[in-house]
């Protein structure tokens, strides 16, 4: 019996017959000799079709396949390092073609199309070889996120989508009815992670978020893919020093898994090999310094940095940077004031270099109730949906602390893609809902 094998493990089966099905991608040749791309799913493969050895109808056949025909071949795999393809070096010496459907004409042809006809036909653009690189290091991004986070003793929790208030205090708020009362789509877990450490110590929520924020930058989505971690008996340092061991893996998790793909997409690996801890720390005034001796003398101490400040910053250095003590005001509500000095809060952003800015922001949470009550009074929020947030604090409250990394702008930064766009399937923006 004929094995049906992937694409990816088609080195394994050298010399043998297989089965392998799939999709044409791309078709060339002359005379006697065919030559099909084939896009099986975890990879594309070269299938040389010789007309002496298939006969004059399976050749006919052969030849009458349009861009993304499907269809089923037996032959040998044979070893070329000629042969391209992901894994390269191997090839299929055709023997048999079973055609499933001739496909109509496909409306991406191989040229250059605008931005807005490629976004109404993603779920057609996503066969493209770009595309299908970028998606599959989504998927091992994904992974090794969450492989580090429970190999190092962190328990997945699922937080709820429809929540009563906002974690971030902010109105850029999906809001929704829940039989009669208002809801929100979720920002963010963090405080209902805040409520799981009581249990488990280090927890983490990963799934997806909502952001309505009237921005069209090539950071923004409406709706994001976020991780956030949360751990019992955590100060600002104990959290750098997770944040860049974990960042560090799934990078070269990346760099291990995927050459190929990065190769395909023209990423500069160097710029990701140095991605290893220890990460460079600078405080918010430090920042505020460099900005101002490097061609930013207007930037206002207390101000939230812009991408040509967080860009400049980056600049100076080789690997992604924290920006740790940021103003107080300009963070959200329940960050921990540093003692000395309350102007600033014990927070941190981490910048990744290249201009793609923040990717993780987080901070030591306030512990004490009574600080807490007059920080959500300060930001006039709805004492009565954070009572039972109130609560954490008045039953063995600890010191405590956690941070959300969001994936597609991660994803932007290790691809090294001009818009976060293209880094999940089917992009919510601010001006495109379809498909």
């Amino acid at each position: 019996m004929i094995p049906t094998v992937s694409v990816a493990e088609i080195a394994q089966y050298e010399g043998q017959e297989v089965k392998v099905h799939g999709w044409v991608t791309h078709k060339t040749g002359k005379g006697k000799l065919l030559f099909l791309r084939i896009r099986e799913g975890s990879g594309f493969i070269q299938a040389v079709i010789f007309r002496p050895n298939v006969g004059d109808e399976r050749f006919a056949k052969a030849k009458s396949l349009t861009q993304e025909s499907s269809v089923i071949l037996v032959g040998k795999v044979k070893k070329d390092q000629r042969a391209p393809g992901i894994p390269g070096g191997y090839e299929i010496d055709v023997s048999d073609i079973e055609v499933l459907q001739i496909a109509e004409p496909f409306p991406i042809a191989p040229k250059a199309h605008g931005v807005d006809f490629l976004l109404d036909q993603r779920h057609l653009w996503l066969r493209s070889r770009r595309q299908w690189a970028i998606l599959r290091i989504r998927a091992t991004v994904i992974r090794e996120i969450r492989n580090w986070l429970d190999d190092n003793g962190f328990v997945l929790m699922d937080t709820p989508i429809l929540t009563p208030s906002a974690a971030e205090g902010t109105t850029t708020l999906f809001e929704t009815d829940f039989h009669g009362t208002p809801a929100y789509l979720t920002q963010s877990g963090q405080l209902y992670n805040e409520a799981n450490i009581f249990v488990f110590g280090k927890v983490y929520c990963f799934g997806p978020t909502f952001r309505a924020e009237k921005s069209k930058t090539r950071r923004h989505l409406q709706e994001f893919w976020m991780v956030e971690p949360e751990i019992a008996f955590a100060s600002l340092e104990d959290l750098l020093e997770i944040e860049e061991q974990f960042v560090s893996h799934v990078v070269q998790s990346v760099l291990q898994k995927h050459p190929q793909e990065l190769e395909l997409i023209e990423r500069d690996v160097n710029k990701l090999e140095s991605v290893v801890p220890p990460f460079p720390r600078i405080s918010y005034d430090e920042a505020v310094r460099m900005l101002h001796a490097g061609g930013f003398p207007d930037f206002a101490w207390g101000g939230d940095f812009g991408a040509p400040h967080e860009t400049y910053l980056t600049e100076q250095f080789d690997r992604p940077v924290f920006v740790h003590h940021f103003p107080t005001e300009a963070k959200a509500f329940y960050m921990e004031p540093e003692p000395e000095r309350p102007e600033v809060c014990r927070s941190a952003d981490l910048l990744a270099p290249e201009g793609y800015g923040e990717i993780i922001g987080g901070s030591e949470r306030m512990s004490d109730p009574e600080k807490l009550l007059a920080a959500i009074r300060k930001h006039n929020l709805p004492e009565e949906a954070y009572d039972w947030y109130l609560d954490l604090r008045r039953y063995g409250s600890v010191p405590h602390g956690g941070f959300g990394l969001g994936v597609e702008r991660t994803l932007a930064w290790i691809c090294g893609l001009p818009h976060v766009r293209e880094t999940i399937p089917y992009p919510r923006l601010l001006d495109r809902f379809y498909p």
